[in-house]
């Protein structure tokens, strides 16, 4: 509504249109999405701002219904198993073929349920344990008002002060200072959300867009901290490849970020990486000033730093701590 404000807005190339303050850009839906916290495939969608609460009731409801069918399951090994176990002075033999005390059993129970109940009761354990640890996630993040991607900024936040000694304090704008009410933020009588999606209640002391200011200096800081990369092999982006060694194919990211093909003589923009894995932008050749970029994966075996001239040399430590 003031075009003052997109000065303080992140802009998204793909969706064409500035980003509302705690939105992002979702690759796998190919749109922006309010509050996103992040891409689920288990519901195929996004889990932000509309159905934050419902997935975080889908998290609870779904180990109580694991917990339910364990003890059914715990229960009906043990009734069949109690009819069919006799116990010897030397050993205890089980008879699958047909109950010992009762002839008439309720259930027909042999060998092959016994496995199916069995790998059930082990399959609804680890769900239980599973998504019930993204449950207690889930409501670390609810009750201090952030999502899953908001924490991982706040935790750049303090990286980027840390390493250029600002002597800034970043104190997150959405958390209301009170569990409850961060947890009202959420979760409602109506099931509707508070709030239109677009415009956050902020803390006393934060600007409206503190957040997304923070978020244009990661990007700036991003960009400094990039190191230009060449390609010197081929690479097909697959998951695990096997001709770029053992180390490599062992330790592939265990993300759902892409992998980027890469073709020897690629220039590429690396941003983080790992011992055997760097992540990076892709220049495209028909890019106009290096907008276009494919980001993701690729492992560092196939790439070398390149060699600067002075027209394009990289800030050196103490001129980027100085930014």
């Amino acid at each position: 509504e003031k075009s003052q404000d997109c000065m303080y807005l992140q802009y998204c190339k793909v969706c064409q249109s500035y980003k509302a303050p705690r939105s992002h850009h979702c690759r796998k839906c190919n749109r922006c999405v309010m509050k996103m916290d992040h891409h689920c495939p288990w519901i195929n969608n996004c889990c932000g701002y509309q159905n934050h609460a419902s997935f975080t009731l889908f998290l609870l409801l779904a180990p109580l219904g694991c917990i339910h069918a364990s003890f059914i399951f715990v229960m009906t090994m043990y009734t069949q198993l109690y009819n069919r176990i006799s116990f010897g002075w030397s050993s205890v033999k089980i008879d699958m073929s047909a109950a010992k005390r009762d002839p008439r059993p309720i259930i027909p129970f042999g060998l092959s349920a016994f496995a199916a109940s069995l790998f059930a009761l082990g399959l609804a354990l680890g769900t239980t344990i599973a998504v019930g640890m993204l449950f207690i996630i889930q409501m670390k993040v609810i009750l201090t008002n952030k999502t899953s991607i908001e924490s991982w900024i706040e935790e750049k936040a303090k990286d980027r002060i840390q390493y250029y000694q600002t002597g800034e304090t970043f104190i997150f704008p959405y958390d209301m200072g009170s569990k409850w009410k961060n947890f009202k933020q959420v979760f409602t009588w109506s099931g509707i959300p508070e709030g239109d999606g677009l415009d956050w209640p902020v803390r006393d002391g934060c600007h409206q867009y503190s957040l997304t200011i923070e978020q244009l200096k990661q990007k700036a800081d991003k960009r400094v901290r990039s190191v230009r990369y060449r390609a010197v092999e081929d690479y097909s982006g697959v998951c695990c490849p096997v001709t770029k060694g053992v180390k490599t194919f062992f330790t592939t990211p265990c993300t759902e970020e892409p992998r980027i093909a890469l073709s020897k003589g690629d220039l590429i923009l690396a941003t983080r990486g790992l011992k055997h894995w760097m992540y990076g932008e892709k220049i495209l050749d028909s890019a106009a000033d290096g907008g276009i970029r494919e980001r993701g994966w690729f492992p560092r075996k196939c790439v070398e730093k390149c060699q600067y001239d002075s027209e394009t040399d990289q800030p050196v430590d103490g001129e980027k701590k100085t930014r």
